[in-house]
């Protein structure tokens, strides 16, 4: 499929680098390699009111927290919150791999950004990223009026293994396990472990993530084949969505996961979710990061502000 001329650069300098896939790596080899890449491809750092480092307690010990208020605030106003999950394959990633993502976020969307850094894998298997992001998303809520953040205002959200793990924290939402959430931002969000779509096999080389590179980071994630078929791993074969909160999703079509993220946002509304889905079909997995080359990134963060910015005052009015 067609590339816009940005991603042509991108995988110019992938080419001209020479670094291995990720599935030819260690798991600490590839978070170097993930870590270095961040630093060329991600924006300087847009400046907000405040961050803070936080933690909330978990079934494993303190899971750290990074909040974000945004710029040209009050500094009591209370604001609508974004709890956000980093993608990176449930192991890659952290806190400051996302900052610029969360700092954007938080500014064009008028909200407090929560960023979780969850346990990840190999060293902590499914469902220790699950348990960490359910047990540090009830504190937040639970506590929101601490963080000047409205209760009745709060959405999830993340990309890739993030996206993944928002969606699952919006069925546990609706199912009464965490307290309510309002609005789910899924961002090429990973559905389905099985990898039974087409893209999921068919997207073998040239782009940062194939199918070869997923698989990998899958095998990683999970115990065994029952884990696979899990809800709390693959969303999208939960007996039912319905229920769930609205939601936007985005996908790209130079992308494993495209056909799953795609299929789970028609999902959601044949079972009655209200949703919105966007395809940047000129765009590769992990688009959204990569906005010192990739101006369709700004583009993306623009539309995701407006919508949390349109949901956030749709709550407020009624």
């Amino acid at each position: 499929m067609p590339l816009d001329r940005d991603n042509l650069v991108v995988l110019d300098m992938m080419r001209a680098a020479g670094r291995p896939p990720f599935e030819q790596l260690t798991p600490d080899e590839a978070r170097e390699a993930y870590m270095r890449s961040r630093a060329l491809l991600q924006p300087d750092p847009e400046d907000v009111a405040e961050i803070r480092d936080l933690s909330a307690p978990g079934t494993d010990g303190p899971v750290p927290l990074r909040l974000y208020r945004p710029l040209g605030v009050k500094s009591a106003e209370i604001l609508p919150g974004l709890v956000f999950y980093h993608g990176g394959g449930w192991l890659l990633g952290g806190l400051d791999s996302h900052d610029g993502v969360c700092r954007s976020i938080a500014n064009k969307a008028r909200c407090i950004v929560v960023s979780v850094d969850y346990r990840m894998a190999p060293e902590h298997k499914f469902p220790a990223a699950v348990q960490d992001c359910a047990a540090a998303t009830k504190f937040i809520l639970t506590q929101a009026r601490d963080f000047a953040i409205d209760p009745k205002r709060v959405a999830v959200g993340g990309d890739s293994a993030g996206g993944n793990l928002a969606a699952v924290m919006a069925l546990m939402a609706r199912d009464g396990t965490l307290p309510p959430i309002m609005f789910q931002l899924l961002i090429y969000p990973a559905t389905d472990m099985a990898m039974t779509t087409v893209s999921s096999q068919t997207v073998r080389d040239g782009v940062p993530l194939t199918s070869g590179t997923m698989k990998w980071f899958i095998d990683h994630y999970m115990r065994n084949d029952a884990d696979r078929i899990d809800w709390r791993a693959s969303p999208a074969r939960a007996a039912s969505v319905a229920g769930a909160a609205p939601a936007l999703v985005i996908t790209a079509s130079a992308d494993p996961l495209h056909d799953e993220g795609e299929d789970y946002a028609r999902r959601l509304e044949r079972e009655g979710v209200r949703v919105a889905h966007v395809n940047f079909s000129d765009q590769i997995h992990g688009f959204l990061s990569m906005g010192k080359i990739i101006r369709a990134s700004g583009t993306a963060l623009g539309m995701i502000g407006e919508a949390l910015r349109r949901e956030f005052a749709f709550i407020e009015s009624t």
